[in-house]
């Protein structure tokens, strides 16, 4: 019992610094379904089915369930082509065909009239012609493929999720300067020289990455300041997790005068994620130095016998548990909280002023989080709190006024953050000021307007005035 707490402990940390799957396709790593069961009609009336057992050809037995089926995941299959008269699944919401051989997407996939989430990660795309995008289409994941160019009638869709990471692209279609409703873009590992000039002005766009292409610089890894360890003097203890970007272990610090430090080990892997690269990732860990809500690193990687890059960091006690669960194939951009959970205003108001003072430390230092999401902040019932998973991070442009506006893109997730905990805290008798006070801060934060937000410098100040003033948590720096 006390290993397995112990292991948890672990995971939850691994939880804040491990990239994992994407949220929406978590839900793919479930038991699956096998085509007996779809034969014999033992799945009549499911609204979802999983198929992954090596499939050349779509089954046409799915036909049978049109009138109930609304998720179809046949990922990792070997699929090349989907069916002409695919969209006779009229009630078919989410569609995920990742890792399988197609070379086009298919143009069927945008005659599923209900059809809002589609996921094609990891096949050998090229091609995305304007018929394959369904009207109705919300959540695009196009990640890991071979696409240069994209079609203008996807500004013409009602999107707000889009994931585009490792491709080829050197440029997003026009027409997305009109896509109001965008609050999420990953461009990560492509050939952009520059970013469109109307991205920064996207009313919704919160949460964006686009590390690993040429228009990004890396900072120099040997002036962080953070001291190479190298592999001799670690030992694994057992695995905590893995992501897409790499695998957590367990690690004992052999330390010079004999004793040993528990922490975690970060392994990197070497392949492009669903959000950024591993070589920005680790870069922004290692900029982003020391601040109160970060995970510490204690040192980067030397000596490892395959050569691999590494990251070693604190490991936290069990009192951390994470803010929230990420977005959910409904919520699509909104991170999902557990049910019934209450915040005093003044841990809301702690946890908002830290990491408020957090994300301007970031952005003193070039860094752009990318993923600033509930679900990627521990805390503790005494309202500390700890930021992490910098998978998307990116670093922000020379240009002034361009890095001016990605900041404050950054500062709409951070409305979003806002708005999530004020709905889940009361405001006690004589706090009702206090409580409105955020209510407009939070409703400056999310202003349409971009440049009429304020920056987190500002917002930090403001939230340490309301901490001082409230005498709620006086130690806010």
């Amino acid at each position: 019992a006390a290993t397995l707490a112990r292991r948890g402990c672990a995971f939850r940390n691994a939880l804040a610094i491990m990239r994992g799957f994407p949220s929406a396709l978590a839900g793919v790593r479930r038991t699956m379904h096998t085509l007996q069961q779809l034969r014999s009609g033992e799945l009549a009336g499911a609204t979802r089915l999983d198929l992954s057992c090596g499939l050349r050809e779509f089954p046409r037995e799915i036909f049978e369930l049109a009138d109930s089926l609304e998720v179809l995941n046949l990922s990792g299959n070997a699929l090349d082509s989907l069916p002409d008269d695919l969209g006779r699944l009229h009630r078919l919401k989410v569609l995920f065909c990742s890792a399988n051989d197609f070379d086009e997407l298919p143009a069927a996939v945008g005659d599923c009239p209900a059809l809002s989430m589609v996921g094609f990660k990891s096949n050998r795309i090229e091609r995305v012609p304007a018929a394959a995008l369904p009207p109705a289409l919300r959540w695009l994941i196009l990640t890991d493929n071979r696409i240069a160019t994209l079609p203008e009638e996807l500004g013409r869709r009602p999107l707000q999720k889009l994931m585009l990471a490792g491709n080829r692209l050197e440029a997003l279609p026009e027409s997305m300067a009109a896509c109001e409703g965008l609050e999420l873009l990953r461009i990560a590992a492509n050939r952009f020289q520059r970013l469109p000039a109307w991205l920064a002005t996207l009313p919704r766009l919160a949460w964006l990455a686009y590390a690993g292409n040429p228009l990004c610089r890396l900072p120099a890894l040997a002036d962080s300041g953070i001291a190479a360890l190298d592999w001799s003097e670690l030992s694994l203890d057992g695995l905590i997790g893995e992501g897409a970007s790499g695998v957590i272990h367990r690690a004992g610090w052999h330390q010079p005068d004999g004793s040993t430090r528990t922490v975690a080990l970060k392994l990197f892997k070497g392949e492009v994620t669903s959000d950024g690269t591993p070589a920005s990732e680790m870069a922004a860990c290692l900029t982003a130095g020391r601040h109160a809500q970060l995970i510490e690193v204690l040192g980067q990687l030397a000596g490892h016998p395959q050569g691999r890059d590494g990251l070693v960091l604190e490991l936290l006690d069990d009192a951390y548990r994470n803010l929230a669960g990420p977005p959910s194939l409904e919520s699509c951009t909104r991170d999902v909280y557990p049910p019934g959970l209450r915040f005093e205003l003044a841990t809301a108001l702690h946890l908002a002023a830290s990491l408020a003072a957090l994300m301007a430390h970031l952005h003193g230092r070039g860094i752009s989080h990318g993923d600033f999401y509930a679900h990627n902040i521990l805390w503790r019932e005494d309202g500390a709190c700890l930021l992490g998973d910098f998978g998307a991070a990116s670093f922000l442009p020379d240009d002034a006024v361009l890095a001016g506006a990605l900041r404050r893109l950054e500062v709409r997730a951070f409305a979003c953050l806002l708005e999530e905990l004020l709905e889940r805290s009361e405001a006690p008798p004589g706090q009702a000021s206090l409580r409105a006070a955020l209510v407009e801060l939070q409703r400056r934060c999310a202003l349409p307007r971009v440049s009429e937000r304020p920056d987190f410098g500002e917002i930090q100040a403001i939230l340490r005035d309301l901490a001082a003033r409230s005498q709620a948590f006086p130690q806010v720096r």
